[in-house]
């Protein structure tokens, strides 16, 4: 199983440079992936901005977003900027895509909150169009490629409903998931692959699960998670954080026994020496 870090980008107070750097640590240490999760109603770095400067500073480590909230953007727009970023970054980008649960987002960029699962299935049609050199039906026709021939980035689509589960198999490359799913991770893992299977789809969906992580005690980590997530999941993933070696250990032994090929954990403490501290537990 890899292991992939996310970059600090929601953590509070981190600079621009600091991101960057700990891009630099991760890839030096030898970590699989850069991940960067997506808030809009929050004040964090704007994840494809960030992985796009990551990308920039770095040279063989994957990139890719963990998720990002696709309704909220224009497809045509997020079609150009995924495709443009793969290319850019040595086809190292990953886009992973998911509907998120906080009715905020949407109502700051003047979306349809309950609309959000019928404004994936369109904006992934008008993604998949745009890659493969189409214009999208109900656009302006063109007769120039929208993605400028770029091509189409790797795409993981998030969710464990019904819904998610024809995304996936219809337009992903595989699926990625919350470690909230807790005790039913081996189960839908095993729906997402005999839901590819049964819509004949070759080879196997790559499977990536989102984690967090702090080494050491400190109540800043349990602060973050309750300030991003709120009182009610924040909690539960403040009380299933881990924060020993035994701990991360454990956590990654039960992700590589379901079935995961990578797992992406994220940091609750900004500083720098976390991602060493990782790497001594997880990547001898």
């Amino acid at each position: 199983m890899r292991i992939g870090i996310g970059l600090p980008t929601v953590l509070p107070s981190v600079p621009g440079p600091a991101v960057l750097d700990w891009a630099r640590r991760a890839e030096a240490r030898g970590f699989s992936t850069l991940g960067v999760i997506d808030r809009i109603a929050y004040p964090n770095f704007e994840p494809m901005t960030a992985l796009a400067a990551a990308a920039g500073a770095t040279g063989t480590i994957g990139l890719m977003t963990d998720v990002l909230l696709g309704p909220t953007r224009d497809p045509v727009l997020l079609a150009k900027q995924s495709a443009s970023l793969a290319q850019l970054s040595g086809g190292r980008f990953t886009l992973g895509l998911g509907v998120g649960a906080r009715e905020d987002d949407y109502a700051v960029v003047g979306r349809d909150f309950h609309a959000r699962g019928r404004e994936a299935d369109r904006g992934l049609a008008v993604m998949d169009a745009v890659w493969r050199g189409e214009a999208p039906d109900g656009t302006v026709r063109t007769s120039a490629p929208l993605a400028g021939g770029l091509g189409r980035p790797r795409l993981m689509i998030g969710g464990s409903s019904e819904a998610s589960m024809r995304r996936i198999v219809r337009w992903g490359d595989g699926w990625t998931a919350s470690s909230s799913v807790g005790a039913a991770l081996e189960a839908l893992v095993g729906r997402v692959r005999r839901a590819w299977r049964d819509a004949g789809r070759e080879g196997a969906p790559r499977i990536s699960v989102l984690t967090y992580f702090a080494i050491g005690e400190d109540p800043r980590a349990a602060a973050f998670l309750l300030d991003y997530y709120g009182p009610q999941r924040g909690a539960a993933l403040a009380e299933s954080l881990p924060t020993t070696e035994d701990e991360l250990r454990a956590t990654a032994r039960r992700l590589e026994d379901a079935g995961v090929d990578e797992m992406v954990t994220f940091p609750t403490l900004p500083e720098i020496d976390q991602v060493d501290r990782l790497a001594d537990v997880l990547l001898r």
